[in-house]
């Protein structure tokens, strides 16, 4: 039986991806580390809380102590780390909270698995990244491996920062590392500050649909249980001090996705609801940019489709629907 150390495993993707490994595998056990921010929610995990698999431990993983035990009492064999403040809009007003959680917390994690493997085998610490390192797109091109880190906001410095110790970790101590760098992520358990689940939320309220500068600004989306099934291969088959990009070819204008939203919503919602009479585009407010706001990301999957076989499964339309109808459950 592996033994996995998720961090942030209350959160958005940590859960997602803890459900489905539970549901795939028998012979894993899942230790939940997280500090139940205001992204991390227990109830995301309410459908595995009683499996005799799982354990769930409350702690911040900048605490060296807490950490350093995790790793003596259990003998871990993997870590995904997922762990993250992850909010640009945050990162900007509270810069400080993301140097600590990801390049420290990132720190600490890399050290104790440093100490506790030095003489193992058979260990893995993947770190979960994102595409937002790159920095910006212009109208062409995809993000590669071998794309230069240019990130524009706090939040994507700090990730990168912490992607910078962890293949340093690798090349200095030959720590068995994989980082992996996704697109943007949608799919349910998503906090609702983020653009989806803020729209819908809003929508169904008959609330203003704020949207950045002009919405032209474009993402490419993937949905969660594409997103988890591509860490599983990599922790399963990925190669050491390796980078894989996880992206869905699947770009998309905000504006685009905030529209597609409201007429989606109009579909599923029955005729004789009253919230599709304020459900329309009226709702759409611009407002003013984000600092440093980047233009287009876009993430070239090549890699991991052509050495692990990974591939979406889910269309954008498909997943944006089976996303509203999780949150009007």
């Amino acid at each position: 039986m592996k033994t996995y150390l998720v961090t942030g495993g209350a959160g958005f993707i940590g859960s997602n991806y803890i459900q489905y490994m539970l549901k795939k595998y028998e012979d894993v056990k899942i230790i939940n580390l997280d500090c139940l921010t205001y992204a991390g929610n227990l109830s995301n995990l309410s459908a595995v809380e009683n499996d005799p698999r799982y354990l769930f431990i409350k702690a911040d993983i900048c605490d060296h102590t807490v950490v350093g035990n995790i790793f003596s009492e259990y003998d871990i064999d993997i870590v995904v780390h997922f762990a993250a403040e992850s909010h640009v809009d945050r990162s900007i007003t509270s810069p400080g909270i993301f140097v600590r959680t990801n390049v420290m917390g990132t720190f600490v994690l890399l050290n104790a698995a440093h100490m506790a493997w030095e003489n193992s085998k058979d260990k893995l610490f993947v770190q979960i990244s994102t595409d937002e390192v790159y920095g910006s797109l212009g109208a062409d091109g995809f993000f590669t491996e071998e794309t230069p880190l240019d990130p524009h906001s706090p939040y994507s410095a700090s990730k990168a920062g912490a992607d910078m110790l962890a293949k340093s970790y690798f090349d200095t101590f030959n720590l068995p590392i994989i980082i992996t760098r996704c697109s943007n992520n949608y799919g349910p358990y998503q906090y609702t500050e983020k653009l989806i689940p803020l729209m819908i939320t809003n929508a169904l309220l008959g609330k203003s649909l704020p949207v950045y500068g002009d919405g032209r600004n474009i993402r490419d989306w993937l949905y969660v249980e594409d997103h988890v099934k591509a860490i599983d291969l990599v922790t399963k088959n990925g190669r050491m001090g390796e980078v894989y990009n996880i992206g869905g070819h699947n770009e998309h204008e905000n504006i685009a996705i905030v529209k597609l939203i409201l007429d989606t919503l109009r579909d599923i919602l029955p005729k004789d609801d009253p919230r599709r009479v304020f459900i329309t585009h009226d709702l759409i407010e611009y407002v003013e940019d984000r600092k440093g706001h980047d233009r287009r990301y876009a993430i070239d999957p090549s890699k991991i489709c052509a050495e692990l076989g990974w591939s979406v499964q889910t269309p954008f339309e498909q997943g944006i629907r089976k996303t509203i109808e999780w949150y009007l459950l």
